[in-house]
């Protein structure tokens, strides 16, 4: 999971993020406003998911202040989100470089690493994250989706339990424990974890394909027919398997089971 520095302008010209707010030329009222603008659109770009034309906007704005770190990350962010990996670790190597004792910039390039599968990269990163920040939950999530990469399940898990402790509606890093757990045979506390995140958030698509694939191993096919429903309803991504295994990254015995019942109802 990447991490966008939505507070841009305080971070060119503020104080909330030192390692951040690096030393930056004056500016006049004009150039702020061009700068003001551009950000926005960068911003509304990202949320509406058009990468492309935010990775333009962020170029926009690295070209008028070059040494700014969280434009070269966020612009590293648009370059992830089109998988475009390479040139996004030259733009987090940069940021990096501008804020080393900024968390963002290696949280952020620790993605891209494992997007290339470069476990032990992005956990070096996440690592570095957690010695500026020892309670940064995301980066202990992140740390675990390394971990699982590597099949090491069990220090996913307690990198998993540790970022709910430190963020408890942090609601991915909740799926990832209960997730994990089922990948190492915990299943009935895996099941009960994943119900007790659907009574929190019912909309939680993930959970509810998850549910789905746990009931049908259990024979409950009509709890797994209705967890599935609502599961496509939310996100058609669901269906398909290779993006469950891929990108969304589910442990191997999860997405088995989700085949299972892909292949078994079709």
């Amino acid at each position: 999971m990447i991490r966008l520095i939505v507070i841009f302008l305080i971070l060119l010209f503020g104080v909330t993020e030192p390692a951040l707010a690096q030393s930056q030329p004056q500016i006049t009222a004009e150039q702020f406003q061009q700068l003001d603008s551009l950000a926005q659109q960068a911003l509304d770009a990202t949320n509406s998911g058009d990468f492309a034309t935010a990775e333009t906007y962020w170029t926009q704005i690295i070209d008028l202040f070059p040494d700014n770190p969280a434009a070269w990350s966020n612009r590293g962010n648009a370059r992830v989100s089109q998988n475009k990996l390479d040139e996004a670790l030259a733009d987090y190597d940069k940021s990096v470089e501008l804020a080393p004792n900024a968390p963002d910039p290696y949280l952020n390039r620790g993605t891209a690493y494992e997007g290339l599968e470069r476990w032990d990269l992005a956990i070096a990163d996440y690592n570095r994250v957690l010695e500026i920040d020892p309670n940064d939950a995301m980066a202990y999530n992140n740390r675990g989706n390394a971990e699982a990469g590597l099949g090491q399940w069990e220090n996913a898990i307690a990198d998993y339990r540790k970022s709910t402790e430190i963020a408890s509606n942090f609601a991915f890093a909740r799926a990832n424990y209960a997730l994990a757990l089922y990948q190492v045979g915990k299943k009935d506390e895996a099941i009960r974890n994943m119900r007790n995140i659907v009574r929190k958030y019912p909309n939680f698509a993930d959970m509810r394909a998850a549910l789905t694939a746990a009931y049908w191993e259990q024979g409950k096919q009509g709890e797994a027919e209705s967890n599935w429903v609502s599961a496509v309803g939310l996100d058609q991504r669901y269906q398909d398997i290779n993006w469950v295994a891929n990108i969304r990254r589910w442990p191997p015995v999860m997405v088995a089971a989700l085949e299972k019942f892909q292949k078994l109802k079709s």
